[in-house]
Order: structure tokens, then sequence, then C-alpha cells
């Protein structure tokens, strides 16, 4: 029985999930350095021990109503097809264990975030979690043009 190790972060009333070797770290928000005519969901850039790594809100990718910032809010360092970029968060929630029987497909509409963004939806107990498919997110002109 195969079983998936992921970190689960919160973005509202909803809970997400990442693979865990996809993520590098997870660091408090830092000064963010805007960019001028980047895509709107890319807030800018931060320095990471010499990196310069793009940071996406997956509120403004996802069609979300932006809030405050709070102490529980983090970037969750990931790394895509050999690049690392932040995704701002509203709180890491925790790493936790799935069997891939508790994973279904993604339903066609999800709280009307496009469906191509989402690899399945995890059950634990009571509790959905929104499985990102991190590929499909940050692909296009966050990949190709960010270092």
């Amino acid at each position: 029985m195969a079983v998936e190790q992921l970190v689960t972060f919160s973005l509202g009333a909803e809970e997400f999930g990442v693979d865990i070797m996809r993520v590098k770290e997870i660091i408090r928000i830092p000064a963010i350095t805007r960019v001028p005519k980047a895509p709107d969901f890319v807030e800018g850039v931060i320095n990471l021990r010499g990196i310069i790594i793009p940071v996406v809100n997956l509120r403004v990718r996802f069609g979300m109503p932006s809030v405050e910032e709070t102490d529980l809010s983090r970037i969750v360092v990931i790394q895509v097809d050999g690049k690392a970029f932040g995704v701002r968060v509203d709180g890491v929630t925790e790493v936790l264990r799935l069997e891939s029987e508790a994973i279904e497909p993604p339903p066609t509409v999800v709280m009307g975030m496009d469906s191509k963004y989402i690899r399945g939806v995890g059950k634990i107990g009571d509790r959905l979690l929104i499985l990102l498919n991190l590929n499909k997110l940050m692909s296009g002109e966050l990949v190709n043009g960010a270092s």
C-alpha cells in the first residue's frame, strides 16, 4: 500500500497538501521585492541565503480574497523542475502520511478554482485535503521566466 508524506497548509478554511519531497523549507515572511510586469499572482522575489526566488501568492493564484499577514503566515519554499520558488500561505498545518487509497481524483469544479491545479483530494477522517499539482500550478511564465 503506497503512502504519501505531505506538508499541509491552510488558505482560509481550506487545507492543501504538497509532497514533502518538493518542500525545501518553511520560512517566516521576509521583505518581498516587487518585480515590474510580473504576473499578478507573483508577489515579487526574496533573497534566501543568496538565492533569489520568486514568491507566489496562492490566494491571488486561486482567485481568493486577500487577507492581512498574521504571525502564522509563512512562505513554503518548493522545488519544481529544478527551480525553487516560494508560496505564500496563511499557515502551515502539519506533516502527515496519507495512504493512496484515501486520495480521489479532483472534481471538475473545486471552490471556483481551476481543477488543473489539483491532482486529487485526500480524505483524513472528516477533513478534506486538496492536493496540489505543483507542475501545473507553476507552469508557464513563472517557471520559464524566473530563475
